[in-house]
């Protein structure tokens, strides 16, 4: 192979649609625009606007409120943590910390930290150090036989 042999994959790349190039085109004079108007013309920004009627973003009430510094937690369920133990990539016999959650590739990122749900089941005695769980995943996991630690 050599350079002037590399192209793209058919399909790819689409060709860019040239306007305003004769009327052979079939996309001359006008360019698809029309004829004359406000849109026709250049400069031309138009979303939202109803043609003077209360656009439909005013006439809907505003609803609820978004706290500007809750906290999003990556969510972790129990179901997930016992099949990772038994494919082998966490570790039951040592403590659980997010950090193994992460290295596990279980978690992404941690975010304001982990929390554990209840969602599926745990039979593994682990003991885990988290930044927050449910009442239910706390008594799963003690259920087991396990730990779980909720870090404040």
């Amino acid at each position: 192979m050599k350079l002037n042999e590399l192209r793209d994959n058919e399909g790819a790349a689409r060709k860019k649609k040239r306007v305003a190039r004769g009327p052979g085109s079939g996309k001359g004079k006008t360019a698809g625009r029309g004829i004359k108007g406000q849109k026709s013309r250049s400069g031309v920004a138009l979303n939202g606007y109803e043609g003077g009627q209360m656009p439909l973003y005013r006439r809907l009430p505003k609803r609820g409120f978004t706290k500007p510094n809750r906290l999003s937690f990556a969510v972790v369920n129990l179901g997930l943590i016992e099949k990772f133990i038994g494919l082998g990539k966490l570790d039951a016999s040592v403590a659980i910390t997010e950090d193994a959650l992460v290295a596990s590739g279980l978690v992404r990122r941690k975010l304001d930290g982990v929390r554990v749900l209840a969602k599926g089941e745990i039979t593994s005695k682990v003991t885990l150090e988290v930044t927050g769980a449910s009442k239910a995943a706390i008594e799963a996991v003690e259920k087991a036989g396990g730990k779980l630690t909720v870090a404040e």
